[in-house]
Order: structure tokens, then C-alpha cells, then sequence
């Protein structure tokens, strides 16, 4: 039986009276406590292979700082706050999100709060509201616009901040983004190779940055192929399902309709299936339908659709990484932004262009 008055052995397991604190770590893994504080935020001081090491033990004996003791020594709050807007398209996106983020700031002394801002409310306020209550150390948001306020306001502040998109702001900030041209690009040169020959977009709505990096795709890839195209400018990924399936319906009713669609959600995908069932069509005989996927629901009622994936829980964790990095003094832009490629989920044996996909 190990004797409590002995300090436990560096990389042993230390005995477990009381609280653990940073000392208890620091006991177990033979590092000074500064290093062990540092490296459970994530300082790019301290080496990669450390800070696993600590956040493991952290974990194993269940450490959980005194966060209104740190908070009067230090002047940080230890919460990491998550601006969401709720919206219809993205399945399962705030879900996903969080738990890649607290998959991230497990280990530290991070906590996560939820700040829902709805659509119809200003986000300048909120970002404000944020900073001049001093409600936390960092801040992750989505739905970028090309000249974003609240990034603008944020930058300027001087306050740790981390978007789910981009912007087209002089300044350089961090971001996690998904290559949306690419999603776009592909998703429509897809249709063209199965045979479409007006294919059409749904994209999101006009105003957010990624919108435009879905348009910019799908008119390089209707142009390339010199094909007839069509975009519904009149309904978009935060339509209702319900708008996008009636406006899908009176479409096919006029003349020279679209034969393929590229659809920036599952939602609208599934809608847009159940419009063109109304018109009596069939899915791969008449029509086909490219989507991103970012949740199981599409692939599971309908298989035939080709999918391109976007991983929520992986960009939350990224977004959770990103911030620490810059909460702990990294200036360093090329660690502070990240573009993830689409993932394919197209069925094999049609050829597009050069290769078969």
C-alpha cells in the first residue's frame, strides 16, 4: 500500500485524497506546474507529445480546476462561449459541433457555454454583449459574411476568436472552413456525368461568405461543360422543406425544367425528391440529385443520391484546437486556419471527366 506522505513517482499513479489539482498532475507526470498549467491551455509553447500527456492524466484522475480561483488570479473566465443560430438545414449541427469542440477542451481547464442567437436578432450585439460582460476567454461562431462585423469588432478588441467559415476581410483571422467551390464543383460536374443536361442549383442564402463559395463551383463547372444550368434564387437552404418541394413542383410544371440538382443540404435534397415524386419522376431515371451530407438521414432513405460529406464533429474539434492555440499567444496564421476537403460518396462507374468517380 503506497505511503501518503511519500510523493508519488514521476508517470505513477498518485494518491487520491482529496481534490486533485495542478500539483497532483504535475506529481504524477514529473513536470513543473507551470508546464502542467500551460500545457492544459494548450500553450505552442509547450510540445504536442506534452500536452497529451497531461491532458490524459488530467482526465484519468478526474481534475477539475477552481474556475472563480483562477478566474481572481488570472482574470480569465476558463469558458469558451459558442455562438449559435439556429437553423433547419444543417441536421444535427449544433449537436455535432459541441461535441467535437468539448472533444477538443476535454483534459483542460476549458468549459463550454451555448448562446443561442436567432436569425431575426442582430449578431453584433451578441459578440458585444459577449466581450463587455467579460463572459469568457474565447468565442467560436458560424455563418461568416464576406465583410463580417463581428469579426471586424472581435479583431479589433484584441479577443480570441475562432469562425466556422471564411471572410473577405483584409485582416487575416482563424478560421475552420469546408472547401465549399470544391463540394460545388464536383457535386455538378457529377451530374453532368451521369448525363444531366441542365442541371440546377440550391445553394444557401445570398449574404453568408459560403454561399458564395457554393455559386463560384457550380458556375465553373456548368461553364467547363458549356451546359444549359438553372439557379433557384427564390428558395434556398434555410427554406422550409415544405417551400423548397412546392417551388420544386411548380418548376416541373413549366417549360424546360431542370434534370439535376445540386443541393447544398439534405434537407433541401429530400424535399426536392419529394417534389419531383409529386411531378411523378423517378430518382436516377429522370432526374438526379447531388447533396451534402453531414448526417446519416439521407443515406439511409435514400441510398441512390451521391453524397458529398462534410464532418461536423471533426471541424468542432478543429475550431476547439484553433482557439486554445490562440488563447495560449499563437499569432502563427498558418496554424490558426484550416480548409477541409470534401470527402466523395459517389457510386462507382461514372466517368467524369478523366477519371472514374
Amino acid at each position: 500500500m503506497a505511503d501518503p506522505s511519500k510523493p508519488a513517482r514521476p508517470g505513477s499513479a498518485a494518491p487520491r485524497h482529496g481534490k486533485p489539482t495542478l500539483r497532483t498532475i504535475a506529481d504524477i507526470t514529473g513536470l513543473a506546474v507551470t508546464t502542467v498549467s500551460r500545457a492544459l491551455a494548450d500553450a505552442p509553447q509547450i510540445s504536442v507529445d506534452t500536452r497529451h500527456r497531461v491532458r490524459q492524466v488530467a482526465l484519468d484522475i478526474g481534475y477539475s480546476p477552481d474556475r472563480a480561483a483562477q478566474r481572481l488570479k488570472t482574470g480569465r473566465t476558463n469558458v469558451i462561449a459558442v455562438l449559435l443560430a439556429p437553423h433547419e438545414e444543417i441536421l444535427g449541427y449544433g449537436t455535432s459541433v459541441m461535441a467535437g469542440i468539448a472533444k477538443a477542451l476535454q483534459g483542460t481547464a476549458y468549459h463550454l457555454i451555448v448562446m443561442p442567437n436567432f436569425l431575426d436578432a442582430a449578431n453584433i450585439d451578441a459578440v458585444n454583449y459577449i466581450i463587455r460582460n467579460g463572459m469568457a476567454d474565447g468565442l467560436i461562431f458560424s455563418r461568416t459574411e464576406p465583410l463580417d462585423p463581428r469579426v471586424k469588432l472581435l479583431s479589433e478588441a484584441g479577443f480570441p476568436f475562432v469562425t466556422h467559415g471564411r471572410t473577405e476581410l483584409a485582416t487575416s483571422h482563424p478560421f475552420v472552413d469546408y472547401d465549399n467551390f470544391t463540394f460545388a464543383y464536383e457535386a455538378t460536374r457529377r451530374l453532368i456525368a451521369k448525363g444531366r443536361q441542365k442541371p440546377a442549383l440550391i445553394s444557401g442564402p445570398a449574404g453568408f461568405t459560403f454561399a458564395g463559395h457554393i455559386l463560384h463551383g457550380f458556375m465553373t463547372a456548368v461553364r467547363e461543360a458549356g451546359c444549359a444550368y438553372e439557379i433557384l434564387t427564390d428558395i434556398d437552404l434555410d427554406s422550409p422543406a415544405g417551400a423548397i418541394r412546392d417551388r420544386i413542383r411548380r418548376r416541373q410544371a413549366d417549360p424546360d425544367p431542370p434534370d439535376g440538382f445540386t443541393c447544398g443540404g439534405e434537407v433541401c435534397a429530400l424535399a426536392t425528391i419529394t417534389g419531383m415524386s409529386d411531378c411523378g419522376l423517378t430518382l436516377g431515371v429522370e432526374y438526379d440529385i447531388v447533396a451534402k451530407q453531414t448526417s446519416p438521414l439521407l443515406g439511409a432513405i435514400q441510398p441512390r443520391v451521391d453524397t458529398i460529406y462534410e464532418d461536423l464533429t471533426e471541424t468542432g474539434e478543429h475550431m476547439g484546437r484553433i482557439l486554445l492555440r490562440r488563447i495560449g499567444g499563437s499569432t502563427d496564421i498558418g496554424e490558426l486556419q484550416l480548409l477541409l476537403d470534401p470527402e466523395r460518396r459517389f457510386k462507382t462507374g461514372v466517368t467524369a471527366g478523366d477519371r472514374t468517380v
